[in-house]
């Protein structure tokens, strides 16, 4: 939790700053933090010793866990919950799991489907903390459209009706918790009253259970008065602090981090509104926010294209560099050649020019000494780089000898010694030794691979190596995976095999898990190299 106190002095910013870059350097560790919860949770609701009801809790759980984290998922739970709550014929959980379905919706920016989720619930059979959702949900939705589609005629009766919701919220909200607050801290933000929302503010942070989630959504929304009423610095700050809750509850759905991004640029700050703006639209990917991708791409190419003129200003200026030190290197000839017939003017002090040279020559072998050791090191670092690319040239090689043998044979009409020539060419050895190659580069860079990756199945499931064998075929799929090649028909391509081969591997693969099949790629994905 960070400090209340995090905006009493002038360095603030630059504090939260620093905290930030932090917590996005540790961002792989939070969103482990939450996959490892899904696991669990997961394993639990696909065990056959718990009952509908137990199930039907669980699922809400994982949906929790899912709804401002990845979009699908948290759908795919929705759906889980709807069938659990229609077989269990429970009106009340049946108009719950709407309710939570269109929360998701919402998030998407899928507004025509949320609306029609909205209006085909009850609220007659929801528990009186429901229905303070349901009509809140609402409020969110109109304001959402109005902001969505900026249209001046028609967002005025989506505000009103937002208000109107909200207040009816408010109704089922216990007053000094954070429902109620969260509702009042809604309903200044659409009535841009800076001061009720900054005392409102100052109460959800006195809260003695205030979770990091409900900081950063609380925050964020402070924020956009202050910057309404024209203190930026103000609402740079509280953006970090919900910038910051976010990254490190690896939420997804969040607006904080973009109107960072935009905020750094205009204060020329490119370097980290470049860093920020890359966050926020992998943010949005994950999720797959829709409206959020269509508001991101304005700043983003502006960022980017910004960026590019940096790049090719520094390219200029390392081109007037180049020429200046080329001039300066012809100078220091001259001089040389200069210094060279003096020397030969001084003959009597050959036997110095003598000495020292020898000693120039001893540290000139230290030297020597250091570069190989250098080059040792370089070496090694370039090892996974140069493999390849040693690889590639011996294919070019053969290539080049093929066809030169080719054009003997073909020029001499030696038409058996082509035959000959192309029987020579083994594909399937070539294909094995450039996959041995793979194998032997990718384990240097993921050595844990086999043992993370056998740990998502049960003992009697997981693949068992042979003694000189490094990776089999399922796993090589799923290395390539790992590596961002997530499109089957180009793994095919690379493999050898046809891409419904390869559909067979992967789901059998998935299948033997006791993961869910639609989150397995992403536990591969997690799987951290050196």
């Amino acid at each position: 939790m960070l400090p209340a106190h995090a905006f009493s002095n002038a360095e603030a910013a630059d504090s939260l700053l620093t905290v930030l870059n932090e917590a996005l350097a540790q961002k792989k560790h939070y969103d482990g933090q939450r996959l490892n919860r899904i696991a669990v949770l997961t394993a639990d609701f696909a065990s056959s010793e718990v009952n509908n009801n137990t199930k039907f809790d669980l699922g809400l759980r994982i949906y929790d866990e899912y709804k401002a984290f990845k979009y699908d998922s948290a759908f795919v739970y929705c759906q889980k919950i709807t069938r659990l709550a229609e077989q269990l014929g429970n009106p009340e959980k049946i108009e719950v799991a709407k309710l939570k379905l269109a929360f998701v919706l919402l998030s998407s920016g899928l507004f025509k489907e949320t609306f029609e989720t909205l209006d085909s619930i009850d609220p007659g059979q929801l528990a009186e903390t429901d229905k303070q959702s349901f009509y809140f949900l609402k409020a969110r939705a109109f304001s959402d459209l109005g902001d969505f589609n900026q249209d001046q005629t028609y967002r005025p009766a989506y505000y009103t009706k937002a208000l109107a919701y909200a207040d009816t919220a408010l109704r089922f909200s216990r007053p000094g918790s954070y429902e109620y607050l969260s509702v009042q801290e809604f309903r200044a933000q659409k009535t841009n009253n800076l001061p009720a929302g900054a005392a409102v503010y100052r109460q959800i942070r006195a809260l003695p259970r205030l979770t990091l989630h409900q900081l950063a959504v609380s925050a964020s929304t402070t924020a956009y008065l202050y910057e309404l009423a024209g203190q930026g610095n103000k609402a740079f700050e509280l953006l970090l602090v919900s910038a910051i809750a976010d990254v490190k509850t690896a939420t997804k759905e969040t607006t904080a981090i973009f109107k960072l991004s935009d905020y750094c640029y205009r204060q020329g700050d490119l370097k980290n509104a470049y860093t920020f703006i890359k966050e926020a639209r992998e943010d949005a990917a994950f999720y797959k926010a829709r409206q959020r991708q269509i508001e991101m791409s304005h700043v983003s190419s502006i960022i980017e294209g910004q960026k590019i003129n940096i790049i090719e200003n520094q390219r200029k200026s390392l081109k007037t560099y180049a020429i200046i030190m080329t001039a300066l290197a012809g100078v220091v000839i001259g001089f040389a050649v200069v210094s060279v017939r003096q020397l030969r003017k001084l003959r009597r002090a050959g036997r110095l020019i003598f000495a020292t040279n020898q000693q120039l020559r001893d540290r000139n072998g230290e030297l020597r000494q250091l570069n190989n050791g250098l080059n040792e090191a370089n070496k090694i670092k370039e090892e996974y780089i140069g493999f390849y690319f040693h690889n590639n040239s011996q294919y070019i090689d053969k290539i080049e000898a093929l066809k030169k043998r080719l054009d003997n044979l073909l020029s001499s009409k030696q038409y058996a010694g082509v035959q000959k020539l192309i029987d020579g060419v083994n594909i399937k050895t070539e294909r094995n030794d450039l996959l041995k190659g793979f194998d032997t580069v990718f384990l240097r860079l993921f050595p844990n691979f086999i043992t993370q990756f056998n740990a998502l199945f049960h003992e009697e499931e997981r693949i068992k190596l042979g003694e000189d064998q490094l990776l089999t075929t399922e796993l090589r799929i799923f290395a390539l995976i790992r590596l961002g090649i997530d499109d089957s028909e180009q793994i095919s391509r690379m493999l050898g095999y046809s891409i419904n081969t390869i559909y067979t591997y992967k789901t059998r693969v998935k299948n033997r898990s006791f993961l869910p099949n639609e989150e397995f790629e992403a536990r591969i994905q997690a799987i951290q190299a050196v």
